[in-house]
């Protein structure tokens, strides 16, 4: 975790106790790093919890890395508010950054899609000055937390034009959405060319969730993530906010079974929180019966202007000749532990003793 934040953060996170933070509410003076208070508690477990996000994270990197993954996944990831020193908007320690870092051992650019309802600000600031990564979100603007993501804001220095935020107003739905993304992302993608992609699928951009003020159902956000998943480029999905937590969990299994091409019924099965899923008890959900306050107008314009900015980049960027920080792990620990998960979980193993490439794997690992 040090990768990225300080050691002094990562320590600060490890010791912090519960009634620490409940004593800092009473004096947000006394708050330290931004944990304490209402924006980001502390909570038994945060430091396990930290560990578990960020390697599960690190771990899908290595994987894409070797190639032995094409697509890998942590649900429990996304936390992309997170900044070097200082923790916000529930948001720790920034498992995606991490990710990154170790994708850019092996790969020359990677891209960085955010379809959360909030702006992805601690990506964009970790990677504002360099063109080896692309950031684009798509998010809710103006008075609407963290209050960042302006489409005026574009990179600097070498990574002027390579920072992309799409600022959205409230009430959008499933096709000038999707409409918008498509053309977005199909343009940057068609001019980066970047060898790897992370997309961060936050599910407060659904319709009914308690803080996003957005109007997608599953169909359109699982959209967004079937496009990027058909350029065949090695990808790692992370999940991100939800406040409508059945609604969190319908998504991201609805976006699982995109991910693996496989059709799941409507009706939910009977399980242990079958409950929760009421009234309808189905997969599906439906817009809310809103204004769209996206003009088509509006929309219009933001579109220009983004395959306007788009025109500025360098084709392909190429990075210069360096010696690349070493890799967490070896190619011998690499193999010998997904040899080892292998087996416990029966995956098919070739006569070398070597792990067949996966598809697809839901990582979860601690850092």
């Amino acid at each position: 975790m040090a990768q990225f934040h300080t050691k002094e953060y990562i320590n600060y996170i490890k010791n912090i106790s519960p009634q620490a933070s409940n004593e800092f509410s009473v004096d947000p003076s006394e708050i330290n790093f931004n944990i304490g208070g209402n924006d980001c508690p502390a909570f038994q477990g945060l430091y396990n919890f930290a560990q578990i996000s960020c390697g599960a994270s690190i771990d899908a990197a290595i994987r894409l890395n070797y190639g032995y993954s094409d697509i890998c996944v942590n649900w429990g990831g996304g936390l992309h508010h997170a900044k070097k020193t200082e923790a916000s908007g529930f948001c720790y320690v920034n498992d995606i950054v991490l990710g990154i870092l170790e994708l850019l051992k092996h790969n020359n650019r990677v891209l960085y899609i955010d379809i959360d309802v909030h702006h992805g600000d601690g990506v964009e600031e970790a990677f504002y000055s360099t063109d080896r990564v692309f950031t684009a979100s798509f998010h809710k603007f103006g008075d609407f937390f963290p209050g960042t993501g302006c489409i005026k804001d574009i990179g600097k220095k070498q990574g002027k034009y390579y920072t992309l935020n799409v600022p959205l107003n409230s009430g959008i739905q499933n096709v000038d959405y999707f409409n918008l993304f498509q053309t977005v992302m199909g343009a940057v993608i068609e001019k980066y060319i970047p060898n790897a992609i992370v997309i961060q699928c936050g599910a407060d951009s659904l319709a009914w969730d308690r803080l996003g003020p957005l109007n997608l159902t599953l169909e359109g956000h699982g959209q967004c993530v079937s496009f990027i998943q058909s350029f065949g480029i090695p990808l790692l999905v992370l999940g991100g906010g939800g406040y409508t937590i059945k609604n969190v969990s319908r998504c991201w299994t609805y976006e699982t079974s995109l991910l693996l091409k496989k059709e799941i019924p409507n009706e939910i099965p009977a399980n242990d929180y079958y409950e929760y899923y009421g009234p309808s008890y189905l997969l599906h959900i439906d817009p809310k019966n809103e204004d769209n306050k996206n003009t088509r107008e509006y929309l219009d314009l933001i579109q220009k202007r983004c395959l306007e900015h788009v025109k500025f980049l360098d084709s392909a960027p190429s990075v210069p000749f360096h010696t690349p920080p070493p890799d967490l792990r070896t190619t011998e620990d690499v193999n010998a532990r997904l040899k080892s998960k292998a087996q416990k979980e029966d995956e098919f193993y070739d006569q070398s003793n070597q792990p067949n490439k996966q598809i697809f794997a839901v990582c979860l690992c601690k850092c």
